[in-house]
């Protein structure tokens, strides 16, 4: 039996089983699409987002993902295009996790526009499987392959997700991320990482204002500045809309470095070090076979919020 008939058959199991229930005074549903590779997320009947998951990309990501008005925060390029938005960065879609230096190997920037002759320089992380759907604590664990241009594993990732809400005025996402070698592996300093969104253009610099923790605000102010978060605030269509990036005070190198720009990539990256702040020093993790590695965020969609609100949060994720 090949992996990708294990693969349905676990999904039916847990799609047998699931249905819905109540975390975080939101009613969630798992709704899987066999044909077009995808779990939907709902809560309180409302359309959250979707875990995608296809051969044809590069990594699974969360896409697209909406407010609880129904508003889109992320960019639809290249997936779904939506008029007069960016078309730059093909690998950017969504919300997913990934890094530019693994082993040498460059596993952000792989999209379907790298060239034949310059994919062996790339990495794609697969989903193998679901191995745990309860939507009674709105927790989805998957397990996934980082994988080199000849096929050979790096990491097997797993991943944690839990989605809440608080009613329709709230949208939360944590995202625990273990990732296990399964050879030598080094992780050096690099930008391109970790935890990463590519926001609607109404979130673009201009309309859309970054600011941290400390209270820097814009992309000069922000970005390679370590923090334990950064919100990202909009007026979009009437509607002041906040999306907030929270670093775990548990993850190796806290507080992680923002990959903030203007022009909406959005991300928190623990492993960036000198690639973004000279006086940080060089970050060099060496796994063997066996050890493992973890990092956990949370996304939090609300609407005009403090500073005390966020930090209040942030204390909040920091006890689990």
């Amino acid at each position: 039996m090949n992996k990708k008939s294990v693969f349905y058959i676990v999904l039916s199991l847990w799609m047998i089983f699931s249905g819905c229930s109540t975390t975080r005074n939101a009613i969630v549903t798992f709704k899987h699409d066999t044909e077009n590779y995808k779990i939907d997320i709902i809560l309180n009947d409302l359309y959250f987002t979707s875990l995608i998951y296809s051969d044809t990309l590069e990594k699974p990501c969360l896409f697209p993902i909406k407010t609880p008005s129904g508003k889109f925060i992320t960019r639809g390029y290249p997936l779904e295009p939506r008029p007069f938005e960016r078309t730059d960065h093909p690998h950017h879609v969504g919300l997913w996790f990934n890094f530019g230096d693994v082993n040498g190997i460059d596993f952000w920037n792989n999209s379907s526009a790298i060239a034949p002759d310059k994919k062996i320089h790339y990495g794609s992380v697969l989903l193998d499987t679901i191995l745990l759907a309860d939507p009674t604590k709105g927790k989805l664990k998957t397990l996934s392959s980082w994988i080199n241009f000849q096929g050979d594993t790096l990491l097997s990732e797993e991943t944690t997700y839990i989605f809440s809400g608080i009613k329709n005025e709230y949208r939360f996402i944590e995202r625990e991320t273990r990732l296990t070698a399964m050879q030598e592996v080094t992780l050096r300093s690099n930008k391109e990482g970790l935890i990463a969104l590519r926001v609607d253009k109404s979130f673009e610099e201009g309309n859309g204002t970054y600011r941290n923790r400390q209270g820097a605000t814009g992309e000069a102010g922000v970005w390679g500045k370590r923090t334990p978060w950064v919100a990202l605030r909009a007026d979009k269509e009437g509607e002041i809309i906040t999306i907030v990036i929270l670093d775990h005070a548990q993850n190796p190198n806290y507080p992680g470095w923002p990959h903030a720009r203007g022009y909406g990539l959005f991300s928190m990256n623990n492993l960036a070090g000198e690639a973004m702040d000279k006086s940080s020093g060089p970050i060099e993790i060496k796994l063997q076979p066996g050890e493992n590695i973890t990092f956990t965020h949370k996304l939090i969609i609300g609407g005009d919020m403090s500073d005390e609100e966020i930090n209040s949060m942030m204390h909040q994720f920091n006890r689990q």
